[in-house]
């Protein structure tokens, strides 16, 4: 179905069919909206879950039906319009209207902006060339999938999560992986040194190559693909497939045209604590925005995507719910779960509780005295119990954090 068949008009309309998106639609219908709905995304698929993409899809652990948010007739019996691969193009907030790639024009009561945003591109020569690989939806993973029988070697451009998660896939199946970072060590804007070492340590002990502190000069290729990866050393890496994580670019130009406060440098949309925008009856959720009371940054997690598009379905509807954030990420590699919960931006201290030895630890983060944020790897005791640290930023002793005989939920009880 396209959009040129869709209504002229929805009570709301939401553009953007991911996590944010779908969860937006289910929520309306779950307090009580009883208006048009329509959903209408660029993938030419149902509403599924993309964090899995790098994970196990990739590892054929999963298949893509058991990605779905939600089967397929879900949304005929709940009115939902469920409208695939149009792109929204433009946005006319004083004619309440949104104009799409095919020419057609819908209307809105409330617009729900859940673009997520695109894989940001490598910017070197041969960045563009057949074989060179994101992983953000189906189709990067279904091209990949299909030619992993015929692949030898895979460079990994990028070390934060889908880097070494695709990596850690990659090698499991027979490929010979290396992992390209410019900076100094692998999930540096996301962990403290001590999970980045030993990340590095595991990736290196399944036979991952890791270079660190270098850059890329360009890509190089025949006529047909892709062949190498030419280092900023001046090394040449041999390549059959490469794969860009390097993040994303927010997918909001439309909303930026229309005239929505966004970030100094367009990082994502601004909204307040019941994700509206500075537009009259336009709200924004997902990857994409940024709380204009909050860090200051896009929080890319399918946590965020799920209670920013509950706050905006609760305040279409009238809820005045604000929003109350505590993040939460987690990451699997090899038989590693990591599990964040919290921000650590701008901590100062941190503690360590276990042993990386026995690749079962937290790594507790402190502002000024206060508990911020846990790193748990292979330690979800310390992740669940570990939140009402974190939400109550409560001042704890490091030696107590530290010490692996106090559960932390006593420790929680205690302040």
């Amino acid at each position: 179905m396209s959009a040129t068949n869709a209504a002229t008009r929805y009570d709301a309309l939401i553009i953007g069919a991911g996590h944010a998106g779908a969860q937006a639609a289910i929520s309306l219908r779950q307090v009580g909206f009883a208006g048009t709905i329509g959903l209408i995304g660029d993938e030419p698929v149902a509403p599924y879950e993309r964090p899995a993409l790098s994970k196990e899809y990739l590892a054929g652990d999963k298949s893509f039906d058991q990605l779905l948010i939600r089967p397929d007739e879900f949304w005929t019996e709940n009115s939902v319009e469920l409208v695939s691969g149009e792109r929204a193009v433009g946005v006319d907030p004083s004619a309440k209207t949104v104009t799409f790639e095919s020419g057609a024009i819908v209307g809105y009561g409330s617009l729900v902006w859940a673009t997520g945003g695109v894989p940001r591109r490598i910017p070197v020569p041969g960045g563009d060339l057949e074989g060179v690989l994101a992983i953000r939806s189906k189709a990067d993973c279904d091209r990949l999938i299909e030619a992993l029988p015929s692949i030898r070697n895979v460079v990994v451009i990028g070390g934060g999560f889908i880097g070494l998660e695709s990596a850690a896939v990659l090698r499991a199946r027979g490929a010979t992986v290396t992992v390209v970072e410019a900076l100094d060590r692998v999930l540096a804007r996301v962990t403290a040194e001590p999970v980045s070492r030993f990340f590095e340590n595991e990736h290196r002990a399944h036979g991952v190559e890791l270079l660190l502190g270098v850059g890329i000069d360009s890509i190089e290729g025949d006529d047909a693909s892709v062949t190498g990866v030419r280092l900023s050393d001046g090394r040449v890496l041999p390549a059959d497939r490469v794969i860009v994580g390097i993040g994303i670019v927010p997918a909001i130009e439309p909303l930026i045209a229309a005239g929505a406060e966004v970030t100094p440098h367009a990082t994502g949309v601004l909204i307040d604590e019941l994700c509206r925008t500075s537009l009259a009856d336009v709200y924004c959720v997902g990857d994409c925005s940024v709380l204009r009371n909050g860090p200051g940054m896009r929080i890319e997690s399918r946590q965020n995507a799920h209670e920013l598009a509950t706050t905006a379905a609760k305040a279409i509807t009238g809820i005045t719910d604000p929003l109350v954030l505590v993040p939460w990420f987690w990451s699997h590699q090899y038989d590693l779960r990591l599990q964040t919960i919290g921000l650590n931006v701008g901590y100062d201290q941190t503690v360590l509780r276990g042993t990386p030895e026995e690749r079962s630890f937290s790594l507790i983060y402190l502002k000024e005295g206060e508990v911020i944020a846990l790193d748990c790897i292979n330690a979800t005791k310390d992740y669940v119990q570990g939140r009402r640290l974190v939400e109550r930023r409560a001042r704890v002793e490091p030696n107590v954090l530290a010490d692996t005989d106090t559960a932390l939920k006593d420790i929680a009880a205690a302040h």
